[in-house]
Formats: C-alpha cells, sequence, structure tokens
C-alpha cells in the first residue's frame, strides 16, 4: 500500500424543512434505521435502543454564527464540484465516453483511491447537506451524478462500481500490492446509501445494493486466513455499511457479509480490553470499530459493545491530544498514555470518525463525559480545519510554530477532503436529543429545533464560547410536562440558571445534566450561565509539551503570517518547512495557569504573562493563516516541582 504522507507530500509538489414523505426516514447518518415506507415498522431490526436519540436533521435548524458560517462555506464548494468530473473515471472505466476533464489529486486516472471522494464522499455530503436544509438544487445535482453511476453500474453488467478496475481487487486476492479498493467501496456504498435515507433516491439504494452483491460474491470463496490477509489493507467501515444495508433492507445476507470484514488480530485485543493499538494506521481502525456498534445494535452481541466501548475510553483517556484529535504520521507510535506532536498530528479524517462513534457511546449510555469529548473535538479538531473557501486540511499541525494547510479546489480531494465535506454538511445532527421524558441540550450552538412529535419549538440564542453560556426560548411549547436537560459542561466550576429572569436554585455538578421539568409556557426562557477558566494540559506522557485552554476552546499562540505565501498554505497536505520561533516556558508546575492573561475588554483574547516574550493567543479555530503553537515547550524550575512531587 502507497504511504499516504509520502504520497499527498509529492502530488503538493508537482433551513427548510423536508418534504412530508421523506420524515418517515431514517436519522442522521446513525442509527440507520428501517427507511422502506410501508414493508416494515420503523426501527425494529435496531435491537439496541439508544436511551437519548438524535432528532433528524431536518428538525435542527442552524442560526447566525461560526458553526452556520462553516456550513454555508461548504454548501458553496459542493455546488462547484462539476458531475461530469467527478463521474469522469467511473465512466472512462465502464467502457463509456466522456470528455470531462478529469480531476486531480487522489481523484486523478492513475491514483488507485480515484472515486472514493467523488461516488462516495460527495455523496454522503450531499444527502447530509440536503437533510439539515432542504436545498433542492444540491439534491438535483446529487441525483444527477447517482444516475450517471447507475450507468456505469450497468454497463459492468454485474453490480460492480467503481473508478478502477476490477483488476485492482485481483491484485489485492492475490497478495499483490494495491492501495486501498474496498475502503473506496465503502465510500460509494455509503455515499449511495445516504442518498436513499436522506434523500429517498431510490435509484441510489438499488446501485448500492448491486455493488453490495458483486461484494458477497466477491468475497464467498475465501477461506477465512486469506481473508484475514486481505484485511491488513485499509478497508474502511466495509462492515458499518452492509449492517447499514441489513438495517435499511432486512436482508440477512448483508449481516453475513459484514462479519467477513472483522480483523481478528485488531478486534481481539479489544475485547479483552487489552491496548495493542501501538503501530496501527488509526484512521484504518476507528471505522471499523464504528461497524462493531452497528454490530452491537443490530445484533445485541455483548462483544461488539465491549469493542467499541473499550476502544472509545481507551482513545480518549490515553490517545488523545488537547484537541480531541488523535494519531501523529497516522498512527499510533506510542504505548498508551504517551504520544508526540509533529507537522502530521493529528490526522483531521480521525476526529470526524471519532465524533461518530461517540454519538454511539452517548446513545447507548447518555453519559455526559461522551459530549464533553464531542464539544471539545468539534469546537477544537474540526471548526478550524476549513477556510472560507470550503476547503479542508488533512493535517492539523500541533509542532510548535507551524501553521495550517488546506486542499486546491481540484486538484487534492484527500480522504480528509471527503470526511470534512461531510462533517460540515451535518453540523446540526448532536445539538439536541431526546428521550421519552425530555430533550438533551448537548451542545451550544445557536440553532432552533422543531419537534412536533413532541409540540415542541425550542430556540437556541448564543454566540459561545465567545458568550459564556446560553439561551433557550420555548416558541412553542408542549401540553404536558417535559424535561430539559442542560449539559453541564465538564470544565465548568460554578454556574447558573435563570427562568424568566428569576435565579433559579438548582444546578449541577461538571459533567453532568441538570434538568428542568415543567409544564412550558409559550415565551419561557432559560438563561445557562457557564463561566469559563483558564487551565493547562499537558501533552500524554511528556509534561514539557503543556497547552492552555479557556473552557473548552484551545488557544492557540499567534506568531503572525509573515512569510507564509499561498504556494505554503494551498496543495501541501501538512506544513513541510521551518516552524517559528516559539518561547520555552518558564514555570513551577504542569497546572500553572498563570502564564496566560484575557486581554481585558476583548472577548477570547489573551497573551502570555509573565514570559519571555508577550505572545499574542486567541481560540485555534480563529488561527487559519498564521504560524501557531496550541502546544508550548516548557521548562519547570526544579526545586519547586519536585518539592511538589514529593
Amino acid at each position: 500500500m502507497p504511504d499516504r504522507r509520502a504520497f499527498v507530500t509529492q502530488l503538493a509538489a508537482g433551513a427548510a424543512l423536508l418534504p412530508a414523505a421523506l420524515r418517515s426516514r431514517g436519522y442522521a447518518q446513525d442509527p440507520v434505521l428501517d427507511t422502506i415506507p410501508g414493508r416494515t415498522a420503523p426501527g425494529h431490526r435496531e435491537l439496541v435502543s439508544w436511551r437519548p436519540e438524535p432528532f433528524r436533521n431536518h428538525q435542527v435548524a442552524l442560526r447566525p454564527g461560526l458553526v452556520l458560517t462553516a456550513r454555508n462555506h461548504n454548501q458553496a464548494y459542493l455546488h462547484l464540484l462539476p458531475n461530469d468530473r467527478l463521474a469522469h473515471m467511473f465512466r472512462i472505466t465502464a467502457g463509456l465516453p466522456s470528455n470531462a476533464e478529469p480531476l486531480g489529486g487522489w481523484e486523478a486516472p492513475k491514483v488507485e483511491l480515484r472515486g472514493h471522494l467523488s461516488g462516495g464522499h460527495y455523496l454522503s455530503a450531499c444527502a447530509l447537506m440536503y437533510a439539515a436544509t432542504g436545498d433542492e438544487s444540491l439534491k438535483r445535482k446529487a441525483y444527477g451524478l447517482v444516475d450517471a453511476l447507475a450507468a456505469c453500474q450497468k454497463a459492468h453488467g454485474n453490480g460492480y462500481l467503481s473508478a478502477f478496475p476490477v483488476s485492482f481487487f485481483d491484485r489485492l486476492r492475490e497478495g499483490k500490492p494495491v492501495w486501498a479498493p474496498f475502503y473506496t467501496l465503502h465510500k460509494i456504498l455509503a455515499g449511495h446509501l445516504d442518498m436513499y435515507v436522506h434523500c429517498g433516491n431510490e435509484q441510489a439504494l438499488k446501485t448500492a445494493e448491486g455493488l453490495a452483491g458483486w461484494v458477497g460474491r466477491w468475497t464467498q470463496p475465501l477461506s477465512y486466513d486469506l481473508m484475514q490477509r486481505i484485511l491488513l489493507t485499509e478497508y474502511g467501515g466495509m462492515n458499518e455499511v452492509m449492517y447499514n444495508l441489513y438495517a435499511v433492507t432486512g436482508k440477512e445476507e448483508y449481516v453475513a457479509i459484514a462479519r467477513r470484514f472483522e480483523t481478528a488480530s485488531f478486534f481481539d485485543p479489544l475485547q479483552a480490553h487489552r491496548d495493542e493499538l501501538k503501530g496501527l494506521h488509526a484512521n484504518t481502525h476507528i471505522p471499523q470499530v464504528i461497524g462493531a456498534a452497528r454490530g452491537y445494535e443490530l445484533t445485541r452481541e455483548p462483544r461488539y459493545y465491549n469493542i467499541a466501548d473499550y476502544f472509545w475510553h481507551e482513545i480518549t483517556g490515553e490517545r488523545a491530544y488537547a484537541t480531541g484529535g488523535t494519531s501523529n504520521n497516522e498512527y499510533w507510535q506510542h504505548d498508551p498514555g504517551h504520544m508526540a506532536v509533529g507537522p502530521a498530528s493529528e490526522e483531521c479524517c480521525c476526529g470526524y470518525n471519532m465524533l461518530k462513534l461517540t454519538r454511539h457511546i452517548f446513545g447507548w449510555s447518555g453519559d455526559p463525559a461522551a459530549m464533553d469529548y464531542y464539544e471539545r473535538t468539534l469546537f477544537n479538531s474540526r471548526l478550524g480545519t476549513q477556510e472560507e473557501h470550503g476547503l479542508k486540511q488533512y493535517y492539523v499541525a500541533l509542532r510548535p510554530g507551524l501553521w495550517r494547510t488546506f486542499n486546491t479546489p481540484f486538484d487534492s480531494f484527500w480522504c480528509c477532503t471527503g470526511t470534512g465535506m461531510e462533517e460540515f454538511s451535518k453540523m446540526n445532527d448532536t445539538i439536541y436529543f431526546h428521550d421519552q421524558h425530555g430533550v438533551y441540550v448537548n451542545l451550544f450552538i445557536a440553532s432552533e429545533l422543531n419537534a412536533p412529535e413532541m409540540n415542541l419549538r425550542l430556540r437556541q440564542d448564543t454566540s459561545f464560547p465567545e458568550q459564556e453560556g446560553t439561551a433557550l426560548t420555548v416558541v412553542a411549547a408542549p401540553r404536558e410536562e417535559l424535561a430539559l436537560n442542560l449539559r453541564v459542561p465538564y470544565w465548568a466550576q460554578g454556574g447558573g440558571l435563570k427562568l424568566n429572569g428569576q435565579p433559579l436554585p438548582v444546578f449541577s455538578n461538571p459533567s453532568s445534566y441538570v434538568s428542568l421539568r415543567r409544564r412550558w409556557r409559550n415565551g419561557d426562557r432559560v438563561e445557562m450561565d457557564l463561566p469559563m477558566q483558564l487551565h493547562a494540559e499537558t501533552l500524554h506522557g511528556n509534561p514539557e509539551l503543556v497547552a492552555m485552554m479557556y473552557g473548552p476552546v484551545c488557544l492557540a499562540g499567534d506568531f503572525g503570517k509573515a512569510g507564509i505565501t499561498q504556494k505554503m498554505r494551498y496543495g501541501n497536505s501538512g506544513p513541510w518547512g521551518q516552524p517559528a520561533k516559539v518561547p520555552t516556558l518558564q514555570l513551577d508546575h504542569p497546572d500553572q495557569a498563570n502564564w496566560v492573561e484575557q486581554v481585558r475588554g476583548e472577548p477570547l483574547r489573551f497573551q502570555l504573562a509573565g514570559q519571555s516574550q508577550t505572545v499574542p493567543l486567541r481560540p485555534f479555530y480563529q488561527v487559519r493563516d498564521s504560524q501557531f503553537a496550541v502546544y508550548w515547550p516548557a521548562h519547570y524550575k526544579p526545586r519547586r516541582w519536585r518539592g511538589r512531587q514529593a
């Protein structure tokens, strides 16, 4: 398999509502419920129900703020990409004529991963964007691409569909070098399934089932040992998408195919609660665990729960940066509790997939710690990875003094371009969950929830994190009592609630939910005050690298953009160059937080204090064109720290 980092470096060198007919269809991506109207009762195949479960995407409208702005940038980029160019290599591979200009980067005619974005991620992103916004023009565009790809599948005559020939799978079976053909098929399958679930496109489901049938026929004669060897080549979330096809269609053969895509050498240690992740490629394996989560929900087999739950806790507790992301040079390179930073830490796909997995963990447990992690990762690892034209990052470089780099519009198409397209299409999918008793307010994002099944409309007004809190207004109240469960984050050291301007004598501990249960009236307003504080976090296993956070927000030292050219910012997968000189902090102990002070009268503006230089700091998600430091080198005064340790 080609080295992805080397490959991308080489490349760089050279809120409307949906139509009523769709409202019975599936939830936002996970869990995918039964979606064929009139044939089955929705959800009956989900043997493990989520305790709190998400609202459908069309029920949550983003309101003006940084999250809506980010989604709008992504929406514009989705409209920019021409269908003929997206379909070009699929048509050529199927023997159909095409005069379109080929795309570049990972979609170029000679690149072995071609088709992963153009026929996969792109369709998922369009489907999710339509579910969130009701963008009919984008839906029509995506329908046109589905039809074009269906014609390619028909030309193959056997269910196969890809932008590369079947011979890639011959090489895979024979043990010859090939990039990751099943990884690409996973994206194509998921893209078509999303088009069915979120847009109601029947042709997309037929195409997905045709391709799934081809996969089943290809894998069926292979021995267990041969299949295990094949699975050493990255295969994305093939188990997840097969389980999802079963959830949609009820066809048991998809469960059998899903089980074939289980790597024993990866799953067995996790089932036994052993961290043997050192040396593994991170984003090869996170999607497999999402597949295990779907396996648990659809089969109720405890081993799948053990795999997913242990893995999530191990990554979030022992292998995550202050940003919430994970991986360095795309791998888990060290033992648990030990990490390093560099120009290729962290890979953006990892953050995206960890958020997908976190939704499952929260759905099973309602654990507020899961939403604490979600918030951390969303605001620090994800929001800043897209710039104003909708272009995405590959790596979030955490070595002090480096800078952000983004894809070009038509000549990159990295894996993280694709997952970023999906991420920024569904920024509304986790703000609110619900159970039979009420609503969970998980994230503080300006938005409006419309839940007619609960006779409820709820508006959230906030400029969080610039505003240290949020306000919720009941626009339309249900007749029955309903609980509003408001998350009190891990970083909250105090806080307060007001109802209609009057303080309430209730709150809750950090990392919990405070529940307000009453018979609500139209116009009721709940204000939640969440004062933020500075707090330091050292890198796992290395206290000589320390980050500063303000509430949930990672602060980054801003070293300016002098010398950072457009060529350095666009086209490179990471910042392959000389970092800015970052001063070494002089500290007494790792938990010390007074080396940063807030600039009076300026929200979210800070500066170094008591150090050799006065460097400005601001939220990491705001730093897009400067050299920066999230982690700072630190030197500890020996007597004071040793004395403290003793």
